[in-house]
């Protein structure tokens, strides 16, 4: 793991195309959600990475600003804007913090999960609503942890199998961590990846957003704001500063 933890120059590289998404209409959903619930005010992405959605949001008018740990992240973000620069603190999410009241805050696309022990996350909370103001919002997207899918006593489930890909997870059903593994077969070439995370309970996360002042304000199984129920793989969970 280097200075930018998991996320180097040669996963910057390829971020968008392997892990982050391109779907124009999956960017447009979340933004169009995104900028609604931002009342119009200031917005602070955490993780903000390689600008995915912060420079849509940009585009859009929207003042945002971002806090990223990965310096290799941020520059393929400067690589792409179009518009003034987006402020990009370096650092941790769980500590570091920027100047300004926001209106949102959000961290989208399974990244609190990239914290990988429950003090981290809870520590991510309460960094989320230093930077809210009265009544302003934390956002996340992430996985319903997908413990149903391995037969008990298991600890492996795949998620990819592709001409260029193969992806399997390993769990620890004891301690809420699991390691995503990566096999890349490109240009004859196999290149190896494996990222720790711990999956966390939509009710944990509500009980570490009560921890830091806010209250569960909607729940979505996806950014076009569907019901929430038990068939859902992710959840977006908004939660309102007190």
């Amino acid at each position: 793991m280097s200075n930018d933890g998991y996320f180097d120059e040669d996963v910057a590289r390829t971020y968008d195309q392997d892990h982050g998404g391109t779907d124009p209409m999956l960017i447009e959903r979340t933004v169009d959600c995104l900028v609604d619930l931002s009342s119009f005010g200031d917005v602070l992405e955490l993780a903000i990475g390689t600008g995915r959605i912060a420079i849509p949001l940009a585009e859009r008018g929207v003042q945002i600003k971002g806090i990223e740990l990965s310096a290799a992240m941020v520059r393929k973000l400067r690589e792409k804007e179009t518009g003034p620069p987006i402020e990009v603190a370096i650092g941790d999410m769980t500590s570091t913090q920027v100047q300004g009241t926001f209106s949102l805050v959000y961290l989208v696309f399974n990244t609190i999960d990239n914290l990988t022990s429950q003090q981290a996350q809870v520590a991510c909370f309460k960094n989320a609503a230093r930077h809210l103001g009265q009544g302003g919002r934390f956002i996340i997207e992430t996985l319903v942890p997908p413990i149903q899918k391995i037969p008990f006593g298991e600890e492996r489930l795949a998620f990819a199998s592709s001409p260029d890909h193969f992806g399997i997870d390993e769990f620890d059903v004891a301690s809420q961590n699991y390691t995503s593994n990566h096999v890349w077969m490109k240009d004859r070439r196999h290149m190896h990846q494996s990222i720790p995370f711990r999956y966390v309970w939509p009710s944990e996360l509500d009980l570490m957003a009560q921890m830091a002042g806010m209250d569960l304000e909607y729940r979505w199984s996806d950014w076009d704001r569907s019901p929430f129920d038990r068939m859902s793989t992710k959840h977006i969970s908004v939660w309102k500063k007190s």
